[in-house]
């Protein structure tokens, strides 16, 4: 039982921490909940800073978990703009930035992650920016809108989902655009390259330039502003501004400090929790794009960094502290739109993990299915314009059955049919 008089510290004011102050109350729980954001804003979503509200499609309003008045009428105690600079596992009280102590009976640690950054000459520069914040999504929208009227150039530093769609938010208000990337194709990490092509063409359809095989070594400029930027094969780009898209790192300075079980950074880092979400400290828990979590069918351990992890996390969190049995073990999810063409990816699928790449569909059209598979047992799935298929693709993979190639590729047979009978599975 939870007493009433608990008190239950979030740190973290995404949506992994919302959703957990959220599940909180609706499990029932009359205790404090104290939710802590660096921010000066409420609680928001990320997907649209470089997707909808970059391109202008999506109001500010829209962004935000709840709205602003929902705190108060659940009773969750925010505190804005205040960062979380000191745990004290021992005496069980976080210290603010303003010197404020918060004492906590379980803690949950939603401190999310940082954009990487580039370490070359010139990033000091007013016309370098990063994608991660909502601060970063309104100035970068400003500098895209004008880079569109002055026929300007954007030289985006990686090709993953992030640079892509800034990409393509670019290419819509007019942008030039180009993008250096040192793997071989889009993507190549999560993809391989035999889907990564279809990125390049997409993309280069649209008018924006790769420069693959290289990477950034100085972005130059004079009296502040950005002019160029060099790549390590010898070659020059112009710019009037450059998106370092290089990937996002666990925010684990606090844990580290206060000595719980973190993962090493070669292996994808973060701090490290059980299925449950419970750290090295039975009253701490982690969730979102910071927990690296054992999971349970995978039998590996894993930190995503997408919104259906941070959507779904908070809330088994929540249940964990409040005492409930949790296994998390969802499909990991995450979706991705650029100009006319969406899609999601269901699974997990490192690079060396499968032995082939099956396709439903009209590649050529992109409107199709992609499956990875190993030895026969589907890893991962990707549909590409085609919709309504993720719960078949997740029940497939949760199945672990062998599957066989030609069905799999047949648009004829429905996928639910390829799911073994209750008696075989």
């Amino acid at each position: 039982m939870v007493d009433a008089n608990q008190t239950f510290v979030i740190v973290g004011g995404g949506l992994a921490g919302a959703k957990a102050a959220e599940t909180l109350r609706a499990e029932g729980f009359t205790g404090r909940v104290i939710l802590i954001c660096d921010e000066r804003e409420h609680p928001y979503e990320r997907p649209p800073l470089s997707k909808g509200y970059l391109t202008g499609k999506d109001d500010r309003d829209s962004l935000f978990v709840h709205e602003p008045a929902w705190y108060a009428q659940a009773d969750i105690e925010l505190h804005l703009g205040q960062p979380a600079v000191h745990l004290d596992r021992a005496g069980r009280t976080v210290r603010l930035g303003d010197g404020t102590c918060v004492h906590y009976d379980k803690l949950l640690l939603a401190t999310g992650a940082e954009p990487r950054r580039l370490d070359i000459p010139g990033t000091g520069l007013a016309g370098v920016h990063h994608l991660r914040r909502l601060a970063h999504a309104e100035r970068l929208r400003g500098v895209l809108a004008s880079l569109g009227r002055d026929n300007g150039h954007l030289v985006i530093a990686g090709a993953g989902w992030i640079g892509l769609e800034v990409a393509a938010a670019a290419r819509s208000y007019g942008a030039e655009v180009t993008v250096v990337e040192p793997e071989p194709t889009p993507l190549h990490p999560v993809l391989g390259p035999e889907l990564g092509q279809l990125f390049t063409d997409l993309h280069g359809e649209h008018g924006v330039r790769f420069h693959f095989g290289a990477r950034l070594t100085e972005i130059t400029g004079h009296d502040g502003m950005v002019l160029a930027a060099r790549t390590d094969d010898g070659e020059e780009h112009p710019a009037h501004a450059v998106l370092a898209a290089i990937g996002a790192a666990p925010r684990t300075a606090l844990a580290e400090a206060a000595g719980l079980a973190l993962v090493d950074r070669a292996d994808g880092g973060g701090i490290a929790v059980d299925a449950s979400l419970r750290t090295s400290d039975p009253d701490v828990y982690a969730a979102g794009d910071v927990a690296a979590a054992e999971h349970p069918w995978l039998g590996t351990r894993l930190r995503v960094e997408h919104w259906a992890n941070a959507l779904n996390e908070g809330p088994a969190a929540a249940r964990a502290m409040l005492g409930r049995e949790v296994a998390y073990d969802r499909v990991p999810y995450f979706f991705s739109d650029q100009y006319d063409v969406g899609l999601e990816y269901s699974g997990y699928a490192p690079p060396g993990s499968y032995d082939q790449v099956v396709c439903r569909g009209d590649v050529g059209k992109r409107e199709f299915i992609a499956f990875w598979l190993s030895e026969g047992r589907l890893l991962a799935g990707m549909n590409v314009n085609v919709w309504d298929v993720t719960e078949p693709v997740q029940k497939l993979i949760r199945s672990g059955a062998p599957l066989d190639p030609e069905a799999l590729a047949d648009p004829t047979v429905p996928l639910d049919a390829l799911l073994p009978s209750p008696a075989q599975s």
